[in-house]
C-alpha cells in the first residue's frame, strides 16, 4: 500500500450471501486488496448493497478520508446506482466509484474456487487501477429538441410519423426512393387477413403528404448524424430530380419536350392492358 496524497481508495467486497462467498475466498481477496497501491482500507460484508453495507461505505469514507471507492459484488446493472448514491452521500463525487463484477463474471461461471479467487483478485486490481484515473463528472441539464427524424417511409415509418406528428411534434420523414410506401405499395394483398394493401396504405400515404407536422424528404438519404441524445444534427442529401415538385402535377407534357436523352424511346400510357396513348420521342 502506497498513498502519496493523491488517490485514497477504499475497496469493499460483498459476500452476496453465499452467491460469491461459496466460490470466492472473500477474506483472501480482502487481504490482497489491502496491499494494492493507493488502497487505504479494504472491507468485506455479507450484503454490501443493504442499508448496513452502504452505511459501512459512508463510515469508512469519513474515517479514512477516502476519495475513491471500489465495490466488488454483482453486476453494475443491478447496484451501480446504489453504490454511486452511497459514495455521493459520503461526500465523494459519485463518478469516483468503480464496480468489479465478481458474481456473474466470477463465482457463477467458475467451477474451481482457487481460480475464482484468482480472477476476483485480478478484477479488483484492475478496478483499483482504473478508479485512480477517474475524472470528477457533474450532471447537468440541457435543452432537448422535440423533433424526430424517421428514416424509411414504408408502412412502419409512415405509421410512426403519423403517430408522432398527431401528438403535435415536428417529424422529418426521409425516404431514399422517389415515392413513399415501401414494399407494401407493391403488394396486392396483406397477410394474414388478405386485406387490400392499397386500401390500408393509400390513406396513410395521403395523410403523410398533407400533414402540417410532417416534412417529407423523398429521393433523399441520411449522410451524417452528429450530436447526442436530445440534440442531434443530421445531414440529408437530396438527389437531383430535375423537376419542380411544387408545381408538377404529373401531366407528362414536359416529357415530350425534355432535351435529355436519358429517357425511353417512347412513352406508353396504359389502363390495364389497354393502351391509351403512345408518345414517341423526337431526337
Amino acid at each position: 500500500m502506497s498513498v502519496n496524497g493523491g488517490a485514497r481508495i477504499g475497496v469493499f467486497i460483498c459476500h452476496c450471501g453465499a452467491n460469491i462467498a461459496n466460490k470466492v475466498n472473500v477474506y483472501e481477496v480482502r487481504d490482497f486488496a489491502e496491499k494494492l497501491d493507493d488502497v487505504v482500507v479494504a472491507r468485506e460484508y455479507k450484503f454490501m448493497c443493504s442499508d448496513p453495507g452502504q452505511e459501512l461505505i459512508k463510515k469508512e469514507i469519513k474515517e479514512h478520508e477516502l476519495n475513491r471507492v471500489v465495490v466488488a459484488s454483482c453486476s453494475p446493472l443491478m447496484h451501480e446506482p446504489t453504490f454511486r448514491g452511497a459514495t455521493s452521500e459520503g461526500d465523494v463525487n459519485p463518478f469516483y466509484f468503480q464496480m468489479a463484477n465478481i458474481r456473474e463474471h466470477v463465482s457463477w461461471v467458475t467451477k474451481d474456487p482457487e481460480l475464482a479467487t484468482r480472477k476476483a483478485k485480478a478484477l479488483i486490481s484492475a478496478a483499483v487501477r482504473r478508479v485512480a484515473l477517474h475524472d470528477p463528472l457533474t450532471k447537468k441539464e440541457v435543452p432537448v429538441r422535440p423533433e424526430v427524424l424517421i428514416v424509411g417511409a414504408g408502412i412502419a415509418g409512415i405509421h410512426a410519423a403519423l403517430t408522432y406528428a398527431n401528438s403535435g411534434k415536428k417529424v422529418y420523414l426521409v425516404e431514399k426512393e422517389p415515392s413513399i410506401g415501401g414494399h407494401m405499395s407493391m403488394l396486392d394483398k396483406t397477410f394474414p387477413t388478405l386485406d387490400c394493401s392499397a386500401c390500408i396504405l393509400t390513406p396513410k400515404m395521403s395523410e403523410v403528404g398533407k400533414h402540417p407536422n410532417i416534412e417529407l424528404l423523398t429521393w433523399s438519404e441520411v449522410e451524417e448524424i452528429e450530436g447526442f441524445i436530445g440534440s442531434f444534427k443530421a445531414r440529408i442529401r437530396k438527389k437531383a430530380r430535375y423537376v419542380d415538385v411544387e408545381t408538377c402535377n404529373g401531366c407528362g407534357a414536359c416529357w415530350e419536350n425534355c432535351p435529355t436523352t436519358i429517357s425511353p424511346a417512347e412513352r406508353v400510357i396504359k389502363k390495364g392492358e389497354v393502351v391509351i396513348k403512345t408518345v414517341a420521342r423526337e431526337n
